[in-house]
């Protein structure tokens, strides 16, 4: 084997290089975001940039000449592709980024200089290869300047080398940068299908501003978007020719190889589910420590989808039992020190992989019988149809790989263009969803007054209401005017304001703003504080300075229940453990919503237990302290931070007492009572499923909880006068009329049964000889559809082994009607079909049926034409 003619770096030693490098050339260092985007249009985060939006847009600026950053990323449009040697879900993309603040030069000369110093990558420069847009000279000169060989450069189209945002707005070419792998691998030139020039780096020049007649100025300022996956280079710089042979993905490799028993590079259909299990184990371990649940839409269908795809290869490569924390310990062990919420929220991440796992498992079995079913149907030969393969695929998760499997093993093709149709219209949909344009809220009035106004201050942490506000501004039907005249529903922007503005599960602050009337507050970009608002005593013009007022009885039932929202998040973590943490939440006046991460209902005890904790809590009469202070510092002193919220490097922390360990800390900017005692009691009004792995709590509080109890007990009040016994006495006696309910219902049922009885003997003595078996007709009363399964098992035993069918029909108690055709195994022989008779009678009684032609079974509306019904069965067997 030849000597490799550059050195070897770990995936950990590339990461910190560049971002140092970076760093060095005067760059920010940013931490990851969350892999769930602030941007709405986006899904997920799926590139470094995306962080990074408002300062391409010009809505922020920076101070430093520009970003770096190593982004957590996820996509998932090509993830039938994943488990070759080239794609991932799950990948980290290194950055550096410019707004303005350095040149397109600067950023291919530190391109240059980090791929081929030896104090850095040390590529040698002979295997380096560099494509450019075609028209862009000004790249292929800068290239060359660095000391790239004219004949190491090509011009690729638009296609491969020009970056837009849209059909209009921000576009630029790019450049990527391309490592020569050797005459090993297939390939003859940079750009092609080959995977001998590998591309890891790729350089966008955001530099114009297309129009909508296809003109492209230059933007204000050039920006600069480069992504270098950190996978791809990890294994370039250990000589291997697959992101799967990195350290990091080949490590968890290794899991699946000691969970399976089977060796890696052993054959292809064991390769293929070794890198699944590997890629998929880690996409989902940042998921959901990234706060994202497994769910049937969205973020968390993308979640759900990965976990049991995993599961399934899992199951394909022998793997029993639960095996994904396995897989998840390793990840956090591998990746734990640089994304830190793999450690902190690792109960989290154990308890939704157990759970989805189980839970998926559960799937498999019932999609599994649901399949032989459908086989079973099937005429010898035949194939299955594909839209049932999709049906099972969609609705089970059932691995369209599985169906070909168990379909060909019972002798049956599957029919796949079918299966791909419905697939692509699947795809088409989620695409139409997901590819919205991720520029086009640029334009809104918001975005540019926040261009213009500064951020509104918050004073109401403090105050509930403030003399001399300055008016800054007016919004009414989505434009700024100057002025608003009585009548006139319009949003309202002051220098500062006591309003609390909807943010964090908190709803926004009603009250008065000089002569209108808020009825709702709202944050905006740049930090605008909107207070939507009825113009109600006089004009209102942009300079005004008014007086401010909240609704000060409302806010101080929003601040109780706010506080209660902690008081019930730490009694959670503390009955339930600490994968518990804050899904969602609603904090009004009247009540408060908690969601959070849990995997089953909760028991009477566990609710007891909680709402007893934040009761002593409140009975404590503690007092609510509030901190600002470093981000770091928080969360060193235990303060619970959010799934996916983004703090600044100053945040407020709010404690129930002044202990160093309070009952609840948290990081929040919402407004609080000032001591426990305010809340007077809490009370649980229900706990709910929200999807698979969360929970809902509704509770109130003080005014709410006074008003909660007094509605209970006028209700008790109301039953025990009913019932003519004391309040006390309710239950007991209840309890008894159900047991005299029951005792009398059995004597009705026993009664009805007789009756019914009489009428199938009769019926069975007149029952219609049609030669090969006879068939009885009845109708009877009061009889559901469930028990008229009872009667046929009765005429059956009643003909003493002869061919024997029937048609019933019942008016049940309700007034509805329930009809049910059957026939033994020799009726059925000699022509009998049920099905066929219910599906002609179902619609005579205004309902439908169907069934096999042994058994049958419809409901109707009309009883009055029971009779017709039957009638017209005669007719359908010839009787």
């Amino acid at each position: 084997m030849s000597t490799p003619d550059y050195k070897t770096m770990t995936t950990a030693e590339i990461r910190e290089d560049f971002l140092k490098f970076f760093e060095g050339k005067g760059c920010k260092l940013y931490p990851s975001s969350s892999l769930i985007p602030d941007d709405p249009s986006l899904l997920l985060a799926n590139a470094g940039m995306n962080q990074f939006k408002e300062y391409y847009q010009g809505t922020k600026t920076m101070k430093e000449i520009g970003a770096c950053s190593c982004q957590k990323c996820l996509r998932t449009n090509d993830i039938d592709n994943i488990g070759d040697a080239r794609h991932l879900s799950f990948f980290e993309m290194l950055g550096n980024f410019s707004f303005g603040g350095y040149t397109k030069a600067d950023a291919i000369a530190w391109a240059w200089e980090f791929c081929t110093s030896p104090e850095h990558l040390g590529l040698p420069a002979d295997r380096l290869y560099m494509t450019v847009f075609e028209d862009d000279d000004e790249a292929i000169e800068l290239w060359h300047a660095q000391g790239v060989p004219y004949d190491h450069i090509s011009r690729l189209g638009a296609e491969d080398n020009f970056w837009a945002a849209g059909p209009t707005g921000p576009c630029g070419p790019c450049s990527e940068v391309y490592f020569d792998q050797g005459p090993a691998f297939e390939g003859e030139k940079p750009g092609d299908d080959g995977d001998r020039y590998l591309e890891f780096w790729n350089l966008v020049f955001t530099q114009y501003d297309r129009q909508e007649d296809g003109s492209m100025p230059d933007l204000p300022h050039r920006n600069i978007d480069t992504g270098m996956g950190l996978e791809r280079i990890a294994a370039i710089m250990q000589h291997e020719g697959s992101n799967y042979e990195g350290d990091v993905l080949r490590t968890l490799i290794g899991v699946g190889e000691q969970l399976s028993g089977k060796a890696y590079h052993h054959d292809k259909a064991t390769d293929k589910s070794l890198r699944i299990l590997a890629d998929h184990s880690r996409a989902v371990s940042f998921m959901i420590g990234d706060g994202i649940l497994p769910s049937n839409e969205g973020r968390g269908y993308v979640l759900r989808r990965l976990l049991r795809r995993a599961v399934y290869h899992g199951r394909l490569l022998g793997i029993k039992g639960e095996f994904l924390t396995t897989y998840f310990h390793e990840v956090q062990r591998l990746l734990g020190d640089v994304y830190p919420e793999l450690i902190e929220n690792k109960a989290l991440i154990e308890g939704i992989m157990v759970a989805e796992e189980d839970r998926f498992s559960a799937t498999l079995d019932a999609g599994e019988e649901s399949l032989k079913a459908e086989l079973e149907k099937l005429p010898d030969g035949a194939r299955l149809s594909g839209e049932v393969a999709f049906k099972l695929h969609d609705t089970y998760g059932f691995p369209i790989d599985l169906t070909r499997e168990i379909a060909a093993n019972a002798g049956h093709a599957v029919d796949m263009d079918a299966f791909d149709r419905e697939m692509n219209a699947q795809k088409e949909r989620a695409r139409a969803t997901a590819n919205r344009d991720a520029w086009g809220n640029a334009t809104t009035v918001w975005v540019a007054l926040s261009d213009t106004l500064p951020e509104t201050e918050f004073v109401g942490y403090d105050v509930d209401s403030l003399d001399g506000c300055k008016v800054l501004a007016i919004v009414r039907d989505g434009e700024a005017v100057s002025s608003a005249k009585v009548g006139d529903k319009v949003e309202v922007v002051l220098d500062r304001t006591p309003f609390y503005g909807e943010m964090g599960g908190q709803v926004g602050d009603t009250g008065k703003l000089g002569p209108a009337r808020v009825t709702n507050t709202l944050h905006h970009e740049g930090g605008i504080v909107g207070h939507e608002a009825e113009v109600i005593d006089g004009p209102l013009q942009v300079g005004d300075v008014v007086r401010a007022a909240v609704d000060h009885g409302r806010r101080e039932l929003i601040r109780r229940n706010h506080t209660a929202t902690h008081l019930l998040d730490a009694a959670l973590k503390q009955v339930l453990g600490d994968h518990v943490s804050q899904a969602g939440s609603l904090v009004a006046p009247d009540r408060l919503r908690f969601d959070f991460t849990h995997f089953e209902a909760m028991t009477k005890d566990e609710l007891e237990r909680v709402e007893g904790l934040v009761n002593a809590e409140i009975f404590a009469a503690e007092p609510i302290v509030t901190r600002v202070m470093g981000l770091e510092e928080a969360k060193a002193s235990g303060a619970v931070a959010l799934f996916g919220e983004k703090y600044g490097d100053v945040v407020r922390v709010v404690s129930t007492g002044d202990s160093d360990a309070p009952f609840s800390r948290e990081l929040c900017g919402g407004t609080h009572a000032r001591n426990t005692a305010e809340l007077g009691f809490f009370k649980i009004v229900s706990e709910s499923s929200v999807g698979s792995n969360a929970r809902r709590i509704e509770a109130v509080t003080s005014a709410g909880a006074i008003e909660y109890v007094d509605e209970r007990l006028a209700m008790l009040d109301e039953a025990a006068a009913t019932l003519k016994c004391r309040p006390t006495d309710v239950p007991g006696r209840v309890s008894q009329m159900r047991d005299e309910l029951r005792d009398a219902r059995k004597k009705v049922s026993v009664a009805k049964g007789a009756a019914t009885g009489d009428v199938i003997s009769a019926a069975l003595k007149n029952a219609a000889d049609l030669g090969a078996y006879r068939c009885v007709f009845a109708s009877v009363q009061g009889v559901s559809g469930k028990d008229l399964r009872s009667v046929w098992d009765s005429i059956r035993d009643g003909a003493n082994g002869e061919p024997i069918a029937c048609v019933i029909a019942s008016t049940t108690a309700d007034n509805k009607v329930a009809l049910l055709a059957a026939g033994t195994d020799g009726a059925v022989a000699a022509g009998f079909a049920a099905g066929d008779v219910i599906r002609q009678i179902a619609g005579i009684v205004g309902g439908r049926g169907g069934g096999r032609p042994n058994m049958a079974q419809a409901g109707g509306s009309d009883p009055s034409k029971v009779d017709e019904a039957l009638a017209a069965a005669r007719t359908a067997v010839g009787a």
